[in-house]
């Protein structure tokens, strides 16, 4: 049977950054690595394998270019910073500027290197530091999120079910249709109903709140909904 995936609220993801360790390098990338994914909502796959230069803090965006980052479906894009709140984007920013600054790493070495391991102080072959040297897959990216949720007394959530809690972020902010299509776009969803049926599901206590609201409000238009989302509303009542 398909495990059940546990898809994290936007403020335990907070929760999760904040009480993240931050004072060696390897702390550094790995509270950044989760910054990261909750600010971009970027595949673990693409994020294991996208360069730095391609990362530009001051415009808020990445170049996901095929030929280098492992999209799905090959697909090149531009992505664009969500607005999450908290310290997400700043922890990236100072990231970046670590690496250019302290570690000296050009565009063309890794955004989140993998770890170096050696002997420590106390002779003992451990973690180190890091190297100049890309992931070979995302299992390392998945690792630090279960550290990084359990050490801050969370079940684990993997990298993935961060796209779905940006999809809860979006119902919360009441987007406008036009913004609903940027939001779904943004995650690499040409058809809005990707974004639904995919990463749409409504939690059962959110469902109570939206009944009981609608049980009292006047009837809405509904000209200024997407089809696409009336459709995706329609199949979830006969559900």
């Amino acid at each position: 049977a398909k495990r059940k995936q546990n898809v994290p609220s936007v403020e335990q993801i907070h929760h999760v950054i904040a009480a993240a360790p931050h004072e060696t390098a390897i702390q550094k990338r790995d509270r950044a690595v989760i910054a990261f994914t909750f600010l971009t909502g970027m595949r673990d796959a693409a994020i294991a394998s996208l360069p730095l230069g391609k990362v530009s803090p001051e415009r808020r965006e990445v170049f996901q270019d095929a030929r280098q980052v492992k999209t799905k479906n090959a697909k090149t894009m531009t992505t664009y910073f969500f607005p999450v709140g908290g310290d997400a984007e700043e922890i990236v920013v100072e990231w970046v500027h670590f690496l250019r600054a302290e570690l000296l790493f050009a565009d063309t070495d890794p955004l989140f290197p993998k770890t170096k391991t050696g002997l420590n102080e106390e002779g003992v072959f451990a973690p180190i530091g890091l190297t100049r040297d890309y992931w070979s897959d995302a299992a390392g990216i998945r690792r630090i999120f279960r550290e990084r949720f359990e050490a801050a007394g969370l079940p684990y959530a993997n990298p993935h079910s961060v796209r779905k809690a940006l999809m809860q972020l979006a119902f919360r902010k009441k987007l406008d249709p036009e913004a609903l299509k940027a939001w779904s776009q943004n995650l690499g969803h040409e058809d809005l109903a990707t974004s639904l049926n995919s990463y749409g599901k409504v939690t059962d206590w959110r469902t109570s709140e939206i009944m009981e609201r609608l049980a009292g409000a006047e009837e809405q238009d509904a000209a200024d909904v997407p089809p696409e989302v009336l459709d995706w509303l329609k199949r979830q009542t006969r559900r």
